[in-house]
């Protein structure tokens, strides 16, 4: 099932999640280290990292709606899709409650902060995972011609053009 929403060919939704993925988990490393250190410029530069990453993942949740509502109903990716979306709320959730909390004092996070930032990150893992299966198990977003040799998406000429077998996929 191909993405509903594309760039130059490929899926917006997955371009989107590297950067709120990688600001959040960023954040609690750098909330890590201030533990380590006692140093609160880390804090704060995580409260920075976190209200960026919300506003990213907010991004990314929109264009992982429009996909999902055209997955077919009664499908186990329909199911996984809608795991992986509430999980994902869930986590913007938990850290945009961290910010709310760190709001007054960035540099000295209060421990409930902070645990609501470190299971962020926990249930973003399986929500990762989840997404990974979507993709790479039920082939969500991936394109019905792909094939090994495809050739470009902006070459404007369909994925299976030159593709062995009439644009079966390839197997490992």
């Amino acid at each position: 099932m191909e993405s509903k929403v594309k760039a130059f060919g490929h899926p917006i939704h997955p371009m989107l999640i590297v950067f709120p993925l990688g600001l959040l988990i960023t954040a609690v490393v750098f909330d890590i280290i201030k533990l380590v250190t006692d140093h609160g410029r880390w804090s704060d530069y995580a409260w920075h990292l976190i209200a960026v990453g919300i506003i990213g993942g907010l991004l990314a949740a929109l264009f992982g709606l429009i996909d999902w509502l055209a997955i077919p109903s009664g499908t186990r990716a329909k199911s996984i899709g809608l795991l992986h979306g509430i999980g994902n709320v869930v986590v913007v959730a938990l850290f945009g409650i961290s910010w709310l909390l760190r709001r007054d004092e960035p540099r000295d996070p209060s421990t409930l902060a902070l645990v609501l930032s470190f299971a962020g990150i926990l249930l973003g893992t399986v929500t990762s995972w989840l997404g990974g299966e979507l993709v790479d198990r039920l082939g969500v977003g991936v394109d019905a011609g792909a094939h090994l040799n495809a050739p470009s998406s902006l070459s404007k000429r369909p994925a299976s053009a030159g593709a062995p077998g009439g644009g079966r996929r390839a197997s490992a």
